[in-house]
């Protein structure tokens, strides 16, 4: 398949998929698997990461005028009664924090690594995470939600829901999304709010996860009694590259817009469901292919 092609493909299941709780990660790997890419290629590794920041982008234009209020209001509010450990700004970057420090560590890493190209792992985390999703929204919905908006997020409210996205890194197919959302109503948010905060942390941790993967592609530090050859990007490469960056920014653009009106009235359960589907036909799918 041509590459530009392939590369517009891809550029729209990630931008689909990124927001929604129901794994980016794996729709990138099935399709990857469907359409005979290699999953060891460095290149493509590389490449399934950085157009993140396609979808990011538009993250960022969409919620850009609440980005700056926040930031107008840093440190104390809007109604004077924040502090620097209890201002959203602050409850996102304490989240984050609590994700990327716990990623780093070296054991961590080998077993993201190792995950990463296993669609039996993606698979179940689908099927696993759909049915945790749906119990976990319909419970939520039965409770009385104390939390209906960032700003009455407590500290310990993001350092939980920056927990929670640490299973997403380990496992891929879980969602980051889906982490986030799920542990933010088992800690009294309500969907909005889980769904804000969701994408408030998605924000500064998918930028550090482009920017590693980038750097690591590029100038990667091999370890004892590796021999890792940098990656080298082609005009080519970063034509291809470009053209899945716009398009999943132009399609995540779309998507959050209508996924912020669908939550509002109707949950999480369609996408539960969904999940559970798609990880239920990749292992008859896997098994067939044995």
């Amino acid at each position: 398949m041509n590459d530009y092609l392939l590369s517009v493909i891809l550029g729209i299941v990630e931008g689909l998929t990124e927001f929604l709780p129901v794994s980016s990660t794996a729709h990138l790997r099935i399709t990857e698997a469907l359409l005979h890419l290699s999953l060891d290629d460095a290149y493509w590794k590389m490449y399934t990461i950085v157009i993140q920041l396609g979808a990011i982008l538009a993250l960022l234009l969409l919620f850009r005028h609440r980005i700056i209020g926040y930031l107008r209001t840093f440190p104390k509010g809007k109604r004077g009664d924040k502090t620097v450990l209890t201002h959203p700004v602050s409850l996102t970057l304490i989240a984050f924090v609590c994700t990327a420090i716990p990623v780093k560590m070296k054991i961590l890493e080998k077993v993201i690594g190792k995950n990463l190209e296993n669609l039996a792992v993606i698979a179940w985390a689908l099927v696993i995470g759909g049915v945790v999703m749906w119990v976990i929204d319909t419970w939520a919905a039965k409770q009385t939600s104390p939390t209906h908006h960032v700003d009455n997020m407590s500290l310990g409210q993001a350092i939980w829901v920056g927990l929670c996205q640490i299973l997403s890194a380990a496992v891929p197919g879980t969602s980051r999304s889906m982490s986030t959302i799920a542990g933010g109503q088992l800690a009294g948010m309500n969907r909005e709010t889980a769904l804000e905060f969701s994408f408030l942390i998605s924000i500064p941790t998918m930028i550090a996860a482009t920017g590693d993967s980038l750097l690591k592609a590029l100038h990667p530090k091999p370890e004892a009694g590796e021999n890792l050859t940098p990656l080298v990007m082609t005009g080519h490469d970063w034509v291809v590259l470009a053209i899945g960056f716009v398009v999943s920014f132009i399609v995540a653009y779309g998507v959050v817009a209508w996924f912020l009106a669908w939550v509002r009235n109707r949950g999480f359960t369609p996408f539960a469901i969904y999940r559970i589907i798609v990880g239920a036909a990749l292992l008859v799918w896997l098994k067939m292919h044995v």
